[in-house]
């Protein structure tokens, strides 16, 4: 907790003119104070007995000068310092005017993680325009969509958890079931689904989130490590010209890719009054590049209460059915009633088990409303049918799909009885049996000892939660208490995370 500061009270300051001196003496000569320790550099002062105004005056100004050009130099200098200061934009570099600093991922209102730095610096810029954890968040799975086409985009499917601080209540989002569009390629869903989220919980205007997406897609961004490797695995069948060189070979990372259709496409989005005609523009489009009839009936993203299982420590809530939060739940309840939470070792990675390829994101204020995000394409490129009229790459994901080893964000809120109960958010991906893996992190948290929370805080320095993941997938976590706002992952340093 922060101290409360005295308050600082201005003066005005009054350049010293020759008419006002006499009255300034007759003042000194009724009152008779005692001289001030601290001279005040804007009143001439006598430094050898003459009178104010001669020549001592005058080098009394000079030296006044000199001093306040020196204040001066010094602080411009210190913005320049903190400017070029490679951390100074994350807002934990520098001590804070309370007089106290903060580690790595601690921050006073916001914070935002996700895959990329371009991202994560996006969703931030939004809580600093005076968004909320939903503005950021939806921003920035925006800008994934053009970034990382191997792992989610605007075909993709969407899977979220809101918790609402003011309310204490948790809303699941959800993509809808899954509609074919071609024999083989899933409906789209990412827009309609983003914008009912943002219609319902967002602060700023909508046309205002897509405007750093379009800018990406169309003056372009850079391959980044993650995309080279995907498309180096899995070759250039079906992505080119959009992530080729002209020969036809895959790009490399910190080559530069831009998709001036898909920057069409968010601009027209962006002019979307309602959410369901967010996605029209782009079915019209797809059934014109596929040579099929716009279906009737457009994807049918829901907003529902998450599902929740009461635990001595708190609340967790988690999404609906399809997706992996029923079989969490389950798995958590008889975990709980067995006795003391102790985490059984990781689950085995199955070999025949394939992860679908997935993105996530999570973004928390400091009063505790968090957003988790994860979508999927169903695989790596998903389908790899690249839309020529659109820049769109659709999923093949289909009703037989299964979402159970992707779609798992859980939410744990303290009790409600407390005001300034923790919250804590953690969304994982990239592994197999997911609600398994998620059951033991989310156990091995709640079998940690209290004094160490007690302990962080105090220091304010630490998450509340050394987070811990089976497998090679990653685990993004989020939390709130003491009024700052928290961000981790693992494995360590995967995933860029920015706040204010």
């Amino acid at each position: 907790m922060e101290g409360t500061a005295e308050p600082v009270v201005y003066q005005k300051l009054l350049l010293w003119e020759p008419s006002l001196e006499s009255e300034e003496e007759e003042e000194e000569e009724e009152e008779e104070t005692s001289e001030a320790l601290v001279s005040n550099p804007w009143r001439p002062q006598d430094f050898s007995g003459n009178k104010a105004g001669g020549l001592p005056g005058t080098w009394a100004r000079l030296v006044a000068a000199l001093l306040l050009l020196a204040v001066g130099c010094s602080l411009a200098l210190r913005q320049l310092q903190h400017q070029g200061s490679p951390t100074g934009s994350l807002g934990s570099a520098a001590p804070p005017p309370g007089g106290h600093s903060h580690g790595p991922g601690v921050y006073h209102h916001g914070a935002i993680i996700s895959p990329t730095d371009t991202c994560s610096h996006l969703g931030r810029e939004l809580l600093v325009a005076g968004g909320n954890v939903v503005d950021a968040g939806v921003g920035a799975a925006l800008c994934l969509a053009v970034v990382h086409p191997h792992a989610t985009g605007l075909g993709a499917m969407f899977w979220g958890l809101f918790h609402n601080s003011s309310s204490g209540n948790s809303t699941a989002l959800t993509s809808g079931p899954a509609q074919t569009l071609a024999p083989g390629l899933a409906l789209p869903a990412a827009l309609p689904t983003l914008h009912l989220l943002h219609a319902h919980f967002g602060r700023l205007p909508w046309p205002r989130l897509l405007v750093g997406p379009t800018m990406l897609a169309q003056e372009g961004f850079l391959v980044d490590t993650p995309l080279a490797r995907a498309l180096a695995a899995r070759g250039t069948e079906g992505l080119c010209p959009l992530l080729c060189h002209p020969d036809g070979t895959p790009l490399g990372a910190g080559a530069r890719a831009t998709n001036p259709q898909l920057a069409a496409v968010l601009h027209r989005a962006a002019l979307a009054p309602t959410s369901d005609l967010a996605g029209d523009a782009l079915l019209s489009l797809l059934a014109r590049d596929l040579g099929v009839e716009v279906p009737s009936a457009g994807p049918r993203p829901t907003l529902e209460p998450a599902q929740q299982l009461p635990m001595a420590q708190g609340i967790l809530f988690t999404t609906p059915s399809p997706s992996a939060g029923p079989e969490l739940l389950a798995l958590l309840e008889a975990a709980l009633r067995s006795g003391a939470p102790s985490p059984d070792p990781c689950p085995p990675v199955l070999q025949t088990a394939m992860s679908p390829e997935s993105s996530t994101l999570a973004t928390v204020d400091s009063s505790g409303s968090v957003l988790l995000l994860t979508s999927s394409l169903n695989g790596s490129f998903g389908s790899a049918y690249l839309s020529p009229g659109t820049g769109v790459l659709l999923s093949n994901m289909t009703a037989k799909s299964t979402a159970t080893a992707w779609a798992c964000p859980l939410i744990l809120r303290g009790s409600l009885d407390d005001t300034e109960a923790n919250v804590l958010g953690l969304v994982a991906s990239g592994t197999p049996e997911m609600a398994r893996v998620m059951t033991h992190t989310i156990l091995s948290h709640l079998a940690e000892p209290q004094t160490q929370a007690q302990h962080q805080h105090q220091g304010q320095q630490e998450p509340t939660v050394q987070p811990s993941t089976c497998g090679q997938g990653t685990l993004l976590q989020v939390a709130a208490y003491a009024e700052h706002a928290h961000v981790s992952s693992v494995p360590h340093g995967c995933c860029p995370y920015q706040g204010i």
